[in-house]
């Protein structure tokens, strides 16, 4: 089993960093080994990466998400096998540490290949500085998902408290 763990300080505010990592499908806008991304449903999803000539599929369930925490996956059946986190740290009101550990089992002589060069370790990295260059760049997130899973199953989301109204008298 390969292990990689890598932590990236990025320039905006822990929701605004947690809420851009669950827009999935604008993973290829910034990772360049990231070719496609489909939400399946809420905790599935279906990727395509690729490195070169390089290509897989898998899909991934995420099995535990907590807004503004962390969030838990694992690949599902065929294509490369993994797990990991990626976890939120508010380090000041503006800062977000952001860590991603992750776990692969070898499956053939191409991920024998890139695990010798430290390949996946370096592309972790790269990918990292990326989505930070792209979240700073943007200054706020493009979207939000904002549930919890638990066990891979969807709680729902929690009501925000209703804003407070000023009442309206009949002018007369």
């Amino acid at each position: 089993m390969k292990s990689v763990e890598e932590v990236v300080d990025i320039a905006v505010p822990v929701r605004t960093a947690y809420n851009q990592w669950t827009q999935f499908k604008s993973f290829p806008r910034f990772m360049s080994v990231v070719k496609r991304v489909e939400q399946i449903n809420p905790a599935v999803t279906h990727w395509v990466i690729g490195i070169g000539p390089v290509h897989r599929e898998f899909k991934a369930k995420i099995v535990e998400q907590q807004p503004d925490s962390h969030l838990v996956w694992q690949s599902l059946g065929r294509g490369p096998c993994h797990q990991g986190t990626v976890s939120f740290r508010s380090t000041a009101p503006d800062r977000t540490e952001l860590t991603v550990r992750m776990e692969a089992t070898r499956r053939g002589l191409a991920d024998s290949v890139t695990d010798a060069f430290g390949l996946t370790h370096r592309v972790v990295r790269a990918e990292l500085r990326n989505f930070k260059e792209y979240i700073e760049g943007l200054g706020e997130e493009s979207g939000a998902w904002r549930a919890s899973i638990h066990n891979g199953h969807v709680q729902p989301v929690e009501s925000e408290p209703p804003r407070s109204r000023v009442p309206r008298w009949p002018v007369g």
